[in-house]
């Protein structure tokens, strides 16, 4: 990126200058060298030339990123001690804001209000590398494990300017092949956070085809850097399962033979941008993009994780006031306590009868107490606009599948037409929109409430998933 190195490398002369200006002669050096980090954060907020500012912002990183743990938490609540909002210009704020509601006193109340941390903040992104340093010093307070008011108050001050920062409108959507520079690649396998890349001949497979893609957003002051990404198979149908994606013996199609978009793997990859949305605008606009180069696609579905359902199923297993799971069904679920069920054709049959029904109801009915849906990706999606389209039995059989979510994995769909509407019926009325195929679930409950023969209700349930969707496996 030679515009991003012409710009880093000026800024660099910029602060080398600024540094001769501040520490250049015995006594300024001296000075400086006693500094500790409030006073040196303190003549940041009070400097007004641009060289020696951008020099005590390297100086102040500089110093912070020598700090030990211990050192970077005492740094941490001296921000928030030091630098909060200017409490007697607040006041005096306020006292003008009660009698006199002008737009004047609207704005100087907004601008006493504001920590001095967050100028500060800015301030210190001025120094080169500043983005990359503070996102870093964010993800070691996320890191923490204190969480006293002086963690809450500061993230809030990063989140309000990574917002701001990391807008959409300053990210590029960047296509990922196998043409891309190694050094890019090497952080897609490092990333890659839903299904591990075990090399550089597994991370072929999913790049050089014809029938696969891979998207990452990428901004400006983080040329190199993914914020996140989304690999992507072209496919004739919508898969059941992540073997269908994966498996190195699948059957490889032309892209123009494509009916469906399948999104199965999307990793956030910079932990200190954490709670920072960029999923959402990335698969609105690689929609977009694939729409353009590919019209014969009609499907964009995910192949999703439920890394939730695991632990959800275990409390509810272990919880004596749940009266929604019968003692046949309890019984049955023992099956999974064995980690070789999924190999037994037959513990498998019976554990599918118990499990997606109450699949169904951990996405449908399930809520947090803010009164969102209690699985991560779920939230994610169907906040999107999407819908759940299909609950997949062993869909995923790695071990960490197997621990997260019993093998689950789901199919949501992104219908051009729909997401405003789906999207605003979980906003407004916290409903789920879900396919007849998975509320049917809902109905199927457990073994009393079923009735009949288990297998052949399950082989009718899959034949109705399969009519839903259009097929199973490519």
């Amino acid at each position: 990126m030679p515009e991003a190195s012409f710009f880093t490398d000026m800024l660099q002369s910029i602060t080398d200058h600024g540094r001769q200006l501040l520490f250049s002669g015995s006594r300024n050096t001296q000075a400086a060298a006693k500094a500790d980090l409030e006073t040196l954060c303190k003549m940041l907020l009070s400097s007004r030339g641009e060289a020696s500012g951008m020099a005590l912002a390297a100086e102040i990183l500089d110093r912070w990123g020598a700090l030990e743990d211990e050192g970077a938490q005492t740094f941490f609540h001296m921000l928030h001690e030091k630098f909060g909002p200017d409490t007697v210009r607040l006041d005096q704020a306020m006292e003008n804001y009660r009698t006199d509601k002008s737009s004047a006193a609207v704005i100087a109340l907004h601008q006493a209000a504001e920590p001095r941390r967050q100028e500060l903040l800015r301030r210190l992104n001025h120094a080169p590398n500043g983005t990359a340093r503070l996102v870093r010093m964010r993800q070691q307070l996320l890191a923490s494990k204190d969480r006293s008011e002086a963690y809450h108050a500061l993230d809030a001050d990063f989140t309000h300017l990574f917002g701001s920062w990391f807008n959409r409108g300053f990210l590029t959507l960047r296509p990922i092949d196998w043409t891309t520079p190694a050094y890019i690649l090497e952080k897609i396998i490092q990333y890659e956070a839903v299904h591990e890349i075990a090399g550089w001949e597994e991370l072929r497979r999913r790049l050089a085809p014809a029938d696969r893609r891979c998207f990452a957003f990428f901004h400006p002051r983080l040329a190199d850097e993914p914020l996140v990404f989304v690999e992507v198979a072209l496919t004739r149908s919508v898969p059941k399962a992540i073997a269908d994606v994966l498996d190195e013996g699948r059957e490889q199609i032309n892209a123009d033979e494509a009916t469906t978009a399948v999104f199965y793997s999307i990793s956030n990859c910079q932990d200190g941008l954490r709670g920072i949305s960029f999923g959402n605008f990335l698969i609105k606009q690689v929609v977009e993009d694939l729409r353009k180069d590919l019209p014969g696609l009609k499907n964009f579905v995910t192949l999703s994780p439920v890394p939730g359902f695991a632990r959800w199923l275990a409390k509810a297993r272990a919880s004596t006031g749940d009266q929604s799971i019968s003692e046949a069904a309890l019984g049955t679920l023992t099956l999974i306590d064995d980690p070789n069920w999924p190999d037994n054709e037959k513990s498998a049959a019976e554990v599918e009868r118990v499990l997606l029904p109450l699949a169904a109801r951990y996405f449908l009915t399930e809520r947090t107490p803010e009164g969102r849906p209690v699985d991560p990706v779920a939230r994610f999606h169907l906040g999107n606009g999407a819908r759940l389209e299909r609950v997949n039995f062993l869909g995923d059989r790695s071990q960490k599948a197997l621990q997260q979510a019993h093998g689950l994995m789901v199919n949501y769909l992104y219908k051009l037409d729909d997401i405003v509407a789906n999207h605003e019926a979980l906003a407004q009325r916290g409903e789920v929109i879900a396919s007849p195929a998975v509320k049917s679930l809902l109905n199927q409950g457990d073994e009393g409430r079923r009735g009949g023969n288990g297998q052949q209700g399950s082989r009718a349930f899959a034949q109705l998933m399969n009519s839903t969707l259009g097929g199973g496996r490519k």
